[in-house]
């Protein structure tokens, strides 16, 4: 049972790292953590490839395992990557359902492989719905606190932290967290975000008005009240070393630089 729960830690590696490969190549990005991207190096074409032979290898995998549920739960995170993709494409006018489009976003983008990842190793230990969904729960919650933090990080840190160009999103033409909630008070920013920060000057303008807003703080924030429900389903679980460590690891999300 352990070997095969090492396994989905290996294959929810392997579907991020392509996944990450396949973004960079999306994003025509050049810089990785501090590193050249797969398509700066050797191109487009074979950054696709890249992606691919990793996920290929992470079925392999998958198909060891022999459990149909699990492999039913996280070939439901490759689906999720897709959407999620096309979801980023997109942008809605409304500034209501603004939100509801990012945090969809970011779950089927992020959270879902930690949210399905967590599920399957419950699968393979415990035969108890109730658990499965505890743990479902504990990683949905985990995960979407993660790239918030993350969405923070793009207008708090430097670029030598992150390893990559900060304000990165906006010059994609994305409206994160931080933004979406600068823009209840700059209500300018709609014009901005319609367009995608297109014109000349809107990348920095914007980057202004998130910083003069309290939008780092809310976004934050949200990221805490995430964490709080993760721990909260997680404390339904009987106490353990394990289940401390959990606890332990959203702490860890909310306070972490890079």
């Amino acid at each position: 049972m352990q070997a095969n729960q090492r396994s989905i830690a290996l294959i929810a590696e392997m579907i991020h790292t392509a996944s990450l490969v396949h973004d960079d190549v999306i994003d025509d990005a050049s810089s990785r953590r501090g590193k050249h991207t797969v398509n700066k190096i050797w191109g487009e074409k074979k950054a696709v490839l890249a992606g691919d032979l990793i996920l290929s290898a992470a079925s392999i995998v998958l198909a060891r395992i022999g459990n149909t549920a699990v492999t039913s739960i996280l070939t439901q995170v490759i689906e999720d990557l897709v959407r999620g993709e096309f979801l980023q494409l997109g942008s809605k006018e409304n500034e209501n359902e603004r939100f509801a489009h990012y945090l969809e976003k970011t779950f089927k983008k992020t959270a879902s492989l930690i949210a399905n990842s967590c599920k399957a190793v419950s699968v393979l230990s415990c035969p108890d719905p109730v658990v499965h969904e505890i743990a479902y729960q504990y990683g949905k919650n985990i995960g979407i606190a993660f790239q918030l933090i993350d969405d923070v990080l793009d207008f708090t840190s430097c670029s030598d932290q992150m390893g990559k160009p900060t304000s990165a999103d906006l010059k994609l033409g994305l409206a994160t967290g931080p933004v979406l909630f600068a823009c209840q008070q700059f209500p300018e920013m709609n014009a901005m975000i319609m367009r995608r920060f297109s014109l000349p000057g809107d990348v920095d303008r914007a980057r202004q008005y998130v910083l003069q807003s309290d939008g780092v703080q809310q976004t934050t924030y949200l990221a805490q009240q995430y964490c709080h429900e993760a721990v909260r389903e997680i404390r339904k679980l009987r106490p353990s070393t394990e289940r401390d460590a959990l606890i332990q690891l959203s702490e860890s999300v909310l306070t972490r630089d890079k």
